[in-house]
């Protein structure tokens, strides 16, 4: 497990939303999602806003796209001083973002399958195999082309540490305490099931974003962690 395992979603559609919650949770927050509702509301400025506070930004922007505009627009998040950026787990799109990012730190993180996805979803979008068959092609490709990690289901992270080893980083929304909603989530687990697991980042969204107190929230998902 990191030092700090706890991404913070700040999944908002306006900059002071999200800086009021920032501002709850003072030094107890140290990385935050910005994904794509926020992205469209306050852009890369906000972006560098959070770094220049000293926070870590996971930019979830899970980028699909043809290879040249993925490659220009992960050279720009290099940009930016984020410390990830998501991209689906697709072989032109991850060979692509690995190029786009040059020799920057920036960490490359791979979709591998959603976790708002089951199995009746896999079969809609036209696959016939499994879901852990799939996150499994998705996590091999992704570790031969050079991506840093990977996001996915807690139901997952086992076997996925199992088959790209220790240096790996495993990312996992869908986490949620025992008793807390489970959303518009179907493969979830808690916190500590998912880092037990393997996992290195759980993705925290409105367990702390909602809660009348998100400082106490947090505090507990940490003392559920310790």
């Amino acid at each position: 497990m990191k030092p700090d395992p706890v991404i913070i979603a700040l999944d908002f559609d306006n900059a002071r939303d999200a800086d009021h919650l920032v501002a709850a949770l003072g030094g107890s927050a140290k990385i935050y999602k910005v994904g794509m509702e926020l992205f469209a509301a306050a852009g890369m400025d906000y972006v560098r806003s959070l770094t220049g506070r000293g926070k870590s930004v996971f930019l979830d922007m899970k980028h699909h796209d043809i290879g040249e505009t993925v490659k220009r627009a992960v050279a720009v998040a290099a940009r930016s001083g984020a410390t990830f950026l998501t991209v689906h787990g697709l072989g032109q799109v991850m060979r692509a973002a690995v190029e786009g990012r040059g020799d920057s730190p920036l960490k490359l993180i791979a979709i591998t399958v959603l976790t708002s996805l089951d199995q009746d979803d896999l079969r809609e979008q036209g696959y016939s195999g499994t879901i852990p068959d799939l996150v499994a092609q998705r996590v091999d490709q992704a570790m031969k082309i050079g991506i840093d990690g990977v996001v996915a289901s807690p139901l997952e992270a086992r076997a996925i540490r199992a088959q790209a080893g220790p240096s790996a980083i495993i990312v996992t929304p869908g986490v949620r305490s025992r008793g807390a909603a489970a959303g518009d989530q179907k493969r979830v687990a808690t916190p500590r099931e998912a880092v037990d697991d393997g996992a290195d980042y759980v993705v925290i969204g409105r367990q702390v974003s909602r809660a009348p107190d998100p400082a106490a929230a947090l505090a507990a998902i940490r003392a559920e962690l310790a």
